[in-house]
């Protein structure tokens, strides 16, 4: 997600490319899975084992928990867009396109058949990624990962006594 001050237009350049190098690194350990919507996804294609999805999904919310502290260390007090500017339905969709594209990208580069033996999955990946935060990112902040989301705002949202 996107947080002032950043990479300005070029920071769904840097976080695609930093999650392209993530699952090169990490894809021999867990598959690269960093987002629950991707565990579920692979999952259901039945290319995960049941008994490992509690623990990458609690990893991933962990690692969520652990990113959302690192922002406010790094960026102090980030300004986040008051509750009522974002809109809610736009923003939603735009989380579940950008969701359901890395997912989609994921089941079609990493776990298919037909790309069986294909290094080239980290690079779809995080372009995928690049892509949709470039094309949906303003509109919602451009997580895409369900964890990484909810925490970011419920953290980095005003207090109550700021008001």
């Amino acid at each position: 997600m996107v947080i002032p001050p950043g990479a300005g237009n070029l920071a769904p350049l840097a976080i695609g490319a930093v999650l392209m190098v993530m699952i090169y690194a990490g894809g021999h350990i867990s598959g690269g899975h960093f987002n629950p919507a991707v565990t579920l996804a692979v999952w259901l294609r039945g290319k995960c084992p049941t008994g490992d999805v509690p623990g990458y999904m609690i990893s991933q919310v962990v690692g969520a928990v652990v990113a959302a502290f690192a922002v406010l260390y790094l960026k102090g007090n980030p300004v986040m867009p008051p509750p009522g500017e974002l809109k809610v339905g736009p923003a939603l969709l735009a989380e579940f396109l950008g969701t359901f594209a890395l997912a989609w990208a994921v089941l079609n580069t990493a776990t298919a058949k037909g790309t069986a033996g294909n290094s080239n999955y980290g690079l779809a990946i995080g372009f995928t990624v690049l892509a949709m935060a470039y094309a949906v990112g303003g509109v919602s902040g451009g997580a895409f990962n369900p964890a990484v989301a909810a925490l970011a705002y419920k953290s980095l949202a005003p207090a109550d006594d700021a008001k």
